[in-house]
């Protein structure tokens, strides 16, 4: 493959107006810059910046890098930059992941820290008392504040217990926060009258609860203002635009393009001033889709006075003093950027392009041509590579063929493919090409209510889905989706949501697939996650009975569940059919991993279910809001989706044949489509694949706490320190007070996935060879001749002698008579070293920053896929290829040709595998396998 080659780290790239002056200037930074900040030198102002990798760097205003300092490896949440030592060159203050605040100098070099337990440290800032002493104030997912000197002392906690308002709402199965606590979502100094207090923005949920925003004295217990938000806060800025010694308060939320707003708070008359983006008609055609953050700072405008620039996603939206809507002016740039701030000369300074940028921008405003610039705003570095790399890809593709001894390609459903723009592209794949199967889209009101006294569980009669307008009858219903089977191979449509299950009568249903005459019919329930006693009564009464009828009629129900349901939920006894394997022609499992942080954790689970042969098939999705992990910080407006392509590929080349995506690039997205349908992507059979590994990990009735933690993610008040010091669980740190927090050594995201933390897992390495989380096997705990048969049954015949099995609960571990159970904590270090002996047996496995699965697709070939493992921070990697029970006659890339190397002394190959992109290696062996 043609080999992407970077510019030098540094390299400066202008953008020159007619003018001869810079109004845009970019530098490679050589990472994924997530937050920038502006920092005051005696010598030279700098810029520091923090990586996705949690690495913080600062460099002139030329580019040139001075320093960096990897820290702890992970997430940063927040930064600021303040002197308060009084020598006239600012402090670096770092909330990190890992529970900890650092103070770092302008060279770079740790000064002190601060750290009270893991709780991921979200806050920081810097307020001054009357005599102008600093204090460091920093508060995190442990529901305190906390002042330090400017070395790092500890001079008052103030816990949110003591003053919070929040109330907890819902049931969540009996499984809620405490009321009146909450995290320092942002602490920011604010001026009243020219004295300084500290701003709190305080929230227990990252969705669903604005907080509110809490006016402290310096150093006062009690805040002496408090009021609540309209909604969820994602960015906090205090500015004085009027410049009278009192502050505004600007506020961005965290939503979707619907709910987009910008909020100013006038502390002196009490008052909200809302710029509403979704209800301003040129805003919200300008803006487009994407879950992001509205930040704003102020700009002088052309005559003098003021104005503010808020930055949305690919958007500035420049608005006048009273945030007229329909006064705003859009600019629309191609890209969306991590993070934005001002410096004192009033330059703007952007973080990277959430497509996986590597460059820092800026932007001087004073320049007349900015606009222009900013909307022709094209990122080099690696943005540059992603794009050279993939057309490179495109074109080897034009020439590929698939090997005479491949077979036939299994069938894909683009069950929701957007082709705006591709269509002629999509037309010829699907006339040319039998597998490619392109659905209708079909939309559709719900059913009339009055069916619903059928519904003999109150939980489920009385739910309604707020989005949905219920006002079809059954025969509305059928004259709505038969038709559009027309003309096309068949149809998706949504049965129920989690928030409504019912949207039709199961018998509707039935008609429906009836009425499709063996065309393909796919129904879709989105975000299930109930496993309240409710649960038996759903399955029992909706789907068993529409799965049972939808047997042989060419149907799916894509079950698009939330969080743990592929490996804690569906263990519950309501499911026990579907784990039986009694539905596996019907039912598909699927993921909606919007708010989850255990993506490593549920490919392991779908891919379970299917090798078990309790499903057939499974199926995969991707959203804007896949990197939502964090929802008060929705950084989702990644306009070229390289992180959709690199895991569709990872699904794909894992089996998947279900897709359920939302449209964005589709032009850039399609040459998935092509890989697809020409065979170059090669879509495995479960008893193809030879790179799972041969310990797997079975699954009982979940344990409560396993459950309770891993379905609470938008609560972000969970914390306890008793708790946490509790019994250890083989899955950890799954609700929402860990975002980006370190997984434990014990936990099996660590020892079995690679995983390092509580991110956006979407590759993860397995290095030792996917870890199935399956149905149990042998033991009291496993069916007697389920329909499903034995897991090894559904295998590559290597596996039939070679399979280990444990057993948990998600908090323990079982023995397989049930009689004695194991510490996740020490019991760990027995399965990890199975995992890693294990590894020998299997073909071969990869070491590196990269997802990978190996399939046998003839006697002696092996088809090897390997893909940038950085989701939203991809970068070229160096891989190992360790060869265990096969020796390899030549390795070729089946896409530029190349041949790869064997080092025969160490049974190995090292692979570059291009920035943002993959690999597909087709390995002949030297005998048959």
């Amino acid at each position: 493959m043609i080999k992407w080659m970077h510019f030098c780290l540094f390299w400066l790239c202008f953008a020159v107006a007619a003018s001869g002056k810079e109004s845009i200037s970019s530098f490679d930074t050589g990472y994924t810059m997530m937050k920038v900040r502006a920092a005051t030198a005696r010598n030279s102002p700098l810029i520091v910046g923090a990586s996705y990798e949690g690495t913080i760097a600062a460099f002139k205003y030329d580019g040139t890098r001075r320093w960096k300092n990897p820290l702890s490896g992970f997430m940063v949440h927040d930064l600021w930059c303040a002197d308060i030592t009084g020598d006239g060159n600012d402090e670096i203050l770092v909330a990190n992941a890992d529970g900890t605040l650092y103070c770092l100098n302008l060279r770079g070099v740790v000064q002190w820290s601060f750290r009270q337990n893991d709780a991921p440290m979200y806050a920081v800032c810097v307020v001054h008392d009357a005599p102008g002493t600093p204090y460091v104030v920093c508060g995190g997912y442990d529901l305190n504040i906390y002042y330090l000197t400017a070395e790092g002392t500890l001079v008052k906690t103030i816990a949110s217990s003591t003053y919070g308002k929040e109330k907890a709402y819902g049931s969540m199965h009996g499984h809620l926060p405490p009321n009146g606590t909450h995290i320092a979502n942002f602490l920011r100094p604010v001026k009243v009258g020219g004295v300084e207090k500290l701003a709190v923005h305080g929230v227990m949920n990252n969705m669903q609860m604005p907080g509110y925003l809490h006016l402290f004295d310096v150093l006062a217990d009690l805040p002496s203002l408090s009021r609540k938000c309209g909604m969820v806060v994602g960015d906090f800025r205090a500015l004085d635009p009027d410049g009278d010694g009192t502050d505004e308060i600007l506020m961005g939320s965290s939503k979707n393009r619907d709910q987009g707003r910008a909020i100013r708070y006038d502390i002196a008359s009490d008052k909200n001033t809302v710029l509403d983006i979704s209800k301003t008609r040129k805003l919200n055609a300008a803006c487009g889709a994407g879950y992001r953050l509205p930040q704003t700072e102020l700009l002088k405008n052309g005559s003098g006075g003021t104005q503010y620039a808020i930055f949305y996603g690919s958007n500035i939206l420049l608005a006048p003093a009273d945030l007229d809507g329909d006064k705003t002016e859009a600019l629309t740039c191609r890209y969306a950027f991590n993070d934005m701030c001002k410096d004192s000369e009033g330059r703007f300074i952007l973080a990277s392009a959430q497509s996986g940028g590597s460059c820092i921008h800026l932007i001087d405003p004073r320049q007349s041509n900015w606009k222009a610039d900013y909307e022709n705003l094209t990122p080099p570095g690696k943005i540059e590579a992603i794009l050279a790399n993939t057309a490179a890809a495109r074109q080897q593709l034009e020439t590929f063929k698939k090997p005479s001894y491949e077979r036939d390609p299994v069938p894909v459903y683009f069950m929701t493919e957007g082709t705006r723009g591709v269509e002629k592209l999509a037309d010829s794949l699907m006339k040319k090409y039998d597998h490619m199967v392109f659905l209708n889209q079909a939309r559709c009101n719900a059913e009339l209510r009055d069916w619903r006294t059928d519904i003999d569980n109150e939980y489920y009669r009385e739910k309604k889905h707020r989005k949905k307008e219920y006002t079809l009858t059954q025969q509305g219903v059928l004259d709505t989706l038969l038709p559009a089977y027309e003309g096309a191979p068949g149809i998706q449509f949504w049965g129920g949501h989690g928030n409504d299950p019912y949207f039709y009568n199961p018998e509707t249903l039935k008609k429906v697939i009836d009425g499709a005459q063996g065309k393909k019919t796919v129904i879709t329930w989105p975000e299930m996650s109930d496993y309240s006693e409710n649960l038996t009564y759903l399955v029992d009464n909706l789907f068993d009975p529409v799965a049972t009828h939808a047997k042989g009629k060419n149907a799916t129900l894509f079950l698009r569940n939330k969080n743990i349901y592929w490996q804690g939920n569906v263990y519950q006894a309501a499911w026990k059919k579907l784990l039986s394997g009694e539905f596996a022609e019907v039912a598909v499992p699927s993921m909606e991993e919007t708010s989850d942080k255990t993506m490593d954790l549920s490919i392991a689970g779908r891919l379970g279910l299917w090798a078990s042969g309790a499903v057939d098939h499974w199926g995969t999705r991707c959203a804007t809001d896949n990197p939502s992990f964090d929802r008060l910080r929705q950084i989702s407006k990644q306009c070229l989706p390289n992180h959709f392509l690199r895991m569709l590929v990872y699904h794909l080349s894992s089996g998947a044949q279900y897709l359920n995506n939302h449209p964005v690039d589709q032009e850039y997205l399609s040459i998935y489509w092509e890989l697809v349908a020409k065979g170059a992507l090669y879509i495995p059979k479960r008893e193809e694949i030879v790179s799972f590994s041969p310990v797997h990990l079975s699954m009982i009735e979940p344990d409560m706490d396993y459950m309770n933690d891993g379905t609470g993610v938008k609560w972000t008040t969970f914390w306890d320190e008793y708790v946490e010091k509790g019994e250890p669980m083989v899955f950890n740190r799954m609700n929402g007070s860990w975002p980006g927090a370190p997984v434990v050594e014990w936990d099996f995201s660590k020892y079995a996935a690679g995983t390092l933390d509580r991110r956006q897992n979407f590759l993860p390495s397995y290095s030792n060879g996917m870890v199935l989380i399956t149905p149990p096997q042998e033991g009291v705990f496993a069916e007697l001749n389920p329909p499903r048969g034995r897991l090894v049954d559904h295998l590559h015949p290597l596996y039939r002698d070679i399979m280990k099995e444990y057993i948990t609960d998600g908090k323990k571990y079982y023995s397989a008579d049930g009689t004695k159970t194991y510490s996740a904590e020490t019991y760990y270090k027995q399965v990890e070293a199975d995992i890693q002996s294990a590894a020998n047996q299997l073909p071969l496995t990869v070491s590196g920053d990269v997802a990978w699965v190996c399939a046998q697709t003839s006697p002696t070939h092996l088809r090897l896929t390997l893909i940038d493992g950085g989701y939203l921070n991809p970068s070229d990697q160096t891989v190992t290829i360790h060869f265990n029970s096969v020796t390899p006659r030549k390795i070729t890339d089946v896409l530029n040709k190349l041949r790869v190397s064997v080092n025969n002394a160490t049974a190995t190959a090292t692979v570059d595998v291009p920035c943002g992109l993959f690999r597909f290696l087709d390995i002949e062996l030297m005998e048959m396998l």
